[in-house]
């Protein structure tokens, strides 16, 4: 299918719509991406932050963006033939972010083509039965916090619903203000795209789970599909002052949806030293690599101009 709104083509772009989603869904559906940035969903909730913009360049579906250093980048060529798409944004001095091992592979086969890990954009991926279940000694202190929560608190596991929406986002705005006092860069973005979430979850096609504590939502997950082995935890978000219900809803999040998916994506870490341990502490099956790729003799961002 086409978008309704049709997609200029390169250098000509324009911003990403909501009505692109089902444009999008197929072709996610089509490609079956391995990272995570690679959902409507995705890029929609962090158009603004990342200046995400589309067009068509050689049958080849083209999002550029910038990092929350403002450094501008393509994601990968989507569908078409990728490969000369990349070389050609390439030779425009455009960077590429978050390429897979094999476009990396090929396009550095050229000697004036840099491709570098980008460790801190890495994703990791779970099996879910492992974030389900907490089976095993290497468990053994995530259960003993799910155990100290519930033996202090009685709790009920509900999918997320419109219902929940204010508890949800009363509790956002709680964790915000105590994780502003840590200074991340990400943080303003990401609060605003998890009340977005909250509020056009169906519009998205996201699903979720809270925690009701006392009739009141004291942590939730949101996520979706990424391919069809594999679900994405996008926003997930608890009391900060009730130990344990991190843990929790991680859990609940794993055991309640996507059961058919054996494999969760949790995101990456953007080098925050306390997410990487959490991250790792639940011991992945696989971190999913993502690559930079620029051209070195060719400065930073090309010529693109903007449609809308």
């Amino acid at each position: 299918m086409l978008p309704t709104t049709p997609l200029p083509h390169y250098p000509h772009h324009r911003e990403l719509l909501l009505e692109d989603k089902q444009f999008f869904d197929e072709l996610f559906r089509e490609l079956q991406p391995r990272i995570s940035e690679l959902t409507f969903a995705g890029l929609y909730l962090f158009r603004a932050p990342h200046s995400y913009r589309v067009s068509y360049l050689d049958g080849s579906v083209m999002v550029s963006g910038a990092g929350y250093d403002g450094r501008p980048h393509f994601l990968p060529p989507l569908g078409g033939e990728r490969r000369g798409a990349a070389r050609r944004i390439l030779r425009d001095g455009w960077e590429i972010y978050g390429a897979d091992e094999e476009l990396a592979k090929a396009l550095s086969l050229n000697r004036e083509v840099t491709a570098e890990e980008d460790r801190d954009n890495f994703d990791y991926v779970y099996l879910r039965r492992d974030l389900a279940e907490l089976a095993g000694n290497r468990y053994h202190k995530k259960k003993n916090r799910i155990a100290y929560f519930t033996k202090r608190h009685e709790f009920i596991t509900k999918r997320y619903e419109t219902a929940h929406r204010d508890g949800s986002l009363a509790l956002l705005e709680q964790w915000r203000q105590v994780h502003d006092k840590l200074g991340s860069s990400s943080l303003p973005s990401e609060t605003a795209a998890t009340a977005e979430a909250l509020t056009r979850w169906e519009e998205l096609g996201l699903e979720g789970v809270v925690l009701l504590v006392g009739g009141e939502v004291r942590a939730f997950a949101l996520g979706e599909r990424l391919n069809d082995t594999t679900a994405l935890c996008h926003f997930e978000k608890g009391d900060p002052f009730l130990e344990g219900i991190s843990q929790l809803v991680n859990r609940e999040f794993s055991r309640t949806l996507f059961a058919d998916c054996e494999f969760i994506n949790r995101e990456q870490d953007l080098g925050e030293p306390n997410l990487r341990q959490a991250k790792l502490s639940y011991h992945p099956l696989e971190l999913v690599k993502k690559y930079r790729i620029r051209s070195e003799d060719k400065a930073k961002g090309g010529n693109y101009h903007h449609d809308s």
